[in-house]
């Protein structure tokens, strides 16, 4: 039995920062772009200490350059705005469907081999799996790809078992869902998100220092929406509890970060020596 998470291409804090100015840089965070323009917001952040960060990034395919004789268009490639959502896509996500049965992951890992057990629930976890117990875990997709990642090419019965599954004793899907997942300290997230939605600097970037609140705001947000994510097995809308606070957060987040790119519109960079370290 083999537990794998594929691992990405570290990518620097300042990095994940301007992946994150690309994607509010457009409104609807769809596929965001970033012009080197003289006088723009976005410009402005990359002269300051953003620009070696470039390459790397076109080269780890999370951004995409189209050069013309007068200027450069950067544009977050597929996998950059995954990125920079925090690796899913939300509303693909609650979108998706679901056929009304439960993938369970069953394993017994005997004690000599724990460091290999706590693989194994971190690869769980990572993927959104709920767990009923420490050794039972659930989702409601399926596990196409737990077969060959968990399992490996024969499956051990006596260690791991895979099973696909609906209730027979009268237990809900929503009995399942609070029982496996902690939706309690999801929503607690979501809601710190939201309030820090609500902090954004408002009126006109007319200077630096209050460009440079905008970017602080942007940094907390971010870390902000990435702790609720992060946590957020993000169900299918179908079984999601009703008191569910993310669908409210996204929709928030996508109109503050359309403000947010709007107001970056306002900005002219001057030419001060006291630039910010972004």
């Amino acid at each position: 039995m083999t537990a794998a998470i594929a691992q990405h291409p570290p990518v620097q804090p300042k990095t994940e920062e301007f992946l994150n100015l690309l994607l509010w840089s457009a409104d609807m965070l769809m596929r965001p772009t970033f012009r080197n323009l003289t006088d723009s917001y976005e410009s402005w952040a990359y002269r300051n200490g953003l620009s070696r960060q470039i390459i790397r990034l076109e080269k780890q395919q999370l951004i995409e350059c189209r050069a013309s004789p007068d200027d450069r268009l950067y544009r977050l490639t597929t996998q950059g705005r995954l990125h920079a959502l925090g690796g899913r896509d939300p509303q693909a996500r609650w979108s998706r469907l679901w056929d009304g049965r439960w993938r369970l992951v069953l394993f017994d890992v005997p004690n000599s081999q724990n460091a290999h057990r706590n693989r194994l629930r971190q690869y769980l976890r990572h993927k959104g799996f709920g767990y009923l117990q420490n050794s039972v875990w659930v989702t409601p997709d399926p596990l196409e790809k737990e077969r060959q990642v968990l399992a490996g090419s024969t499956a051990n019965v006596e260690s791991l078992l895979l099973l696909e599954a609906k209730t027979c004793a009268g237990e809900s899907d929503a009995e399942i869902v609070a029982g496996a997942w902690d939706f309690e300290r999801i929503n607690h997230l979501y809601a710190q998100h939201l309030k820090v939605l609500g902090q954004r600097p408002s009126g006109r970037l007319s200077d630096e220092s209050v460009s440079k609140a905008l970017l602080r705001w942007a940094g907390t947000e971010r870390a902000a929406w990435l702790a609720a994510v992060m946590a957020d097995p993000l169900l299918p809308e179908r079984i999601l509890p009703s008191d569910y606070l993310g669908q409210k957060a996204w929709r928030g987040r996508v109109e503050i970060l359309g403000e947010a790119a709007r107001q970056a519109g306002t900005f002219r960079a001057t030419r001060s020596k006291a630039m910010p370290n972004f």
